[in-house]
């Protein structure tokens, strides 16, 4: 009997960066989609129930609060998590619609400078660097958004800040250990793939009241 030829087992490749980063985009997508129609059912119940006589207690105000809260983080959720693709663009208007929503009552505060329409892609990125400010600000301070010819810059002020070396290790590429990674803190991991997408690198530099991300 001949000898059979055996071929070795092909081998899967594994999902390229930008196909994965563009996975996770769809999944941030899909789950604001989702939570945002019943939100909004809410919140209808609650103004028929305040047209119809129904009590308007602080009960009602509470819910009122929370709701109004949750659809503001979830539309800030949006622009950093979900789908972003190329030739996208969000105008000014929308996007300090969505910083004066999240900026009501909060510790930090956001000061969008940058005039006219935006990429989608590059306020996905604005949008989790911000949040890395406010992970990093618990004592409250003010987040500057700037954009000029040589690329983006987001400026954060405060009195004081909590040290993180790793996250911000993670957001500049020089690590890639998630092993202590929480929840809380992925968009420090997710802000430099995004950056890679967009072929730049967010570099940062820290002094005693103020760190600047540049990208």
């Amino acid at each position: 009997m001949p000898d059979m030829m055996i071929s070795p087992a092909s081998k899967t490749p594994a999902p390229r960066a930008n196909h994965t980063l563009s996975l996770l985009g769809l999944l941030g997508s899909r789950i604001c989609h989702d939570l945002i129609s019943p939100l909004g059912a809410i919140g209808n119940g609650i103004e028929l129930l305040a047209m119809s006589g129904g009590s308007a207690g602080p009960e009602t105000a509470l819910i009122e609060d929370s709701v109004r809260n949750a659809n503001a983080r979830i539309r800030f959720f949006r622009i950093a998590f979900g789908a972003a693709q190329p030739g996208q663009s969000l105008s000014r208007r929308e996007v300090l619609s969505v910083i004066d929503d999240i900026s009501q009552g909060a510790r930090v505060t956001f000061d969008w400078t940058v005039e006219g329409d935006v990429t989608r892609c590059e306020a996905r990125l604005a949008f989790l660097v911000m949040q890395c400010f406010e992970t990093v600000m618990p004592f409250g301070g003010t987040v500057r958004i700037i954009s000029h010819p040589s690329g983006w810059s987001v400026i954060g002020t405060s009195e004081r800040f909590r040290d993180e070396p790793d996250l911000w290790a993670l957001a500049r590429h020089e690590s890639d250990d998630l092993s202590d990674l929480k929840a809380a803190d992925l968009h420090f991991a997710l802000a430099p793939l995004v950056a890679q997408d967009l072929d730049r690198r967010l570099q940062v530099t820290r002094m005693p009241n103020e760190i600047s991300v540049r990208f």
